[in-house]
């Protein structure tokens, strides 16, 4: 019954079980992938514009913060919107912001399915493990960046004299908050790209665990330079759970080569200068 659907689906795979493209075929999926990353990222951007005032009382909270502790009026520490065009500019920037965090379960998803057809069943199970994995950690690592914000504008604007006015230009103000929440949501995102390279065989099942005092220090040497504050404290929040992040990949790491271990044939264990049985 060639009218069932899924049907030619079905037998599409059945006739290329390997699911080989030609180099067309690849250049054509890749511009639908992107179309389709570009739609959800315009229609989530759509809907941060809605949210305008709703992310921008939140990132702006710092700021009113620090002016109630110090007794000042608000308008001695607040946001300048230089030119007739920056406050216009600012909300497009924040929402296409907004719409990339909202969209980036989707954009994963399709950059998935761009590498689906060149790996096997079992392969395409795990990666999408790593997708599922990818999404809630980028996520997290956001929130924990928006949690981390306050903290971090506060120190910076300690430095400011009691009897002077801080009007952060707008634009730059929110390059430097988005640019924290990002780098967070990123940086959490390390441990599926370890593990991932583990089961891909580019490293040693073990090699985590083996080198975690250099990582310790390279984590915290990274976290210095990508955390946009010249504090400790705003390092140490974003070191401490990539530490812990880390810990837990050596530990799938070291899963991940045990099993590999025990499915090899005891022919391949033996030394380079031993025969074999075979």
């Amino acid at each position: 019954m060639p009218g069932l659907p899924g049907r030619a689906k079905r037998e599409a795979r059945k006739a290329n079980p390997e699911g080989r493209m030609s180099l067309v075929d690849h250049l054509l999926e890749f511009r639908q992938r992107l179309v389709k990353s570009a739609l959800a990222l315009a229609v989530c951007s759509v809907i941060g514009w809605f949210l305008y005032d709703f992310v921008y009382g939140h990132l702006t909270a710092p700021l009113e913060k620090v002016a109630s502790e110090r007794g000042v009026d608000a308008d001695k520490v607040a946001l300048n919107f230089a030119g007739l065009t920056a406050a216009f500019s600012n909300r497009i920037n924040l929402s296409i912001w907004v719409g990339l965090i909202l969209a980036s379960p989707i954009i994963l998803y399709q950059a998935w399915a761009y590498l689906v057809p060149a790996l096997t069943q079992k392969e395409k199970k795990v990666s999408m493990a790593f997708v599922g994995a990818t999404v809630p950690l980028f996520l997290i690592g956001c929130a924990f960046g928006f949690w981390v914000l306050p903290r971090a504008v506060e120190i910076l604007l300690e430095f400011t004299p009691i009897n002077a006015y801080n009007l952060p230009e707008a634009a730059l103000y929110f390059r430097f908050v988005t640019r924290l929440i990002l780098v967070f949501g990123v940086t959490w995102m390390m441990p599926v790209a370890l593990v991932g390279m583990i089961f891909a065989g580019l490293i040693p099942g073990n090699s985590l665990l083996k080198q975690w005092r250099p990582a310790v220090v390279v984590i915290f040497i990274i976290s210095a330079v990508v955390t946009p504050t010249p504090d400790p404290v705003t390092m140490f929040f974003m070191a401490a759970p990539l530490v812990v992040l880390y810990f837990i990949a050596a530990g799938i790491g070291v899963w991940i080569g045990r099993r590999r271990a025990k499915a090899e044939p005891d022919w391949a264990k033996l030394p380079d200068d031993q025969a074999s049985a075979l």
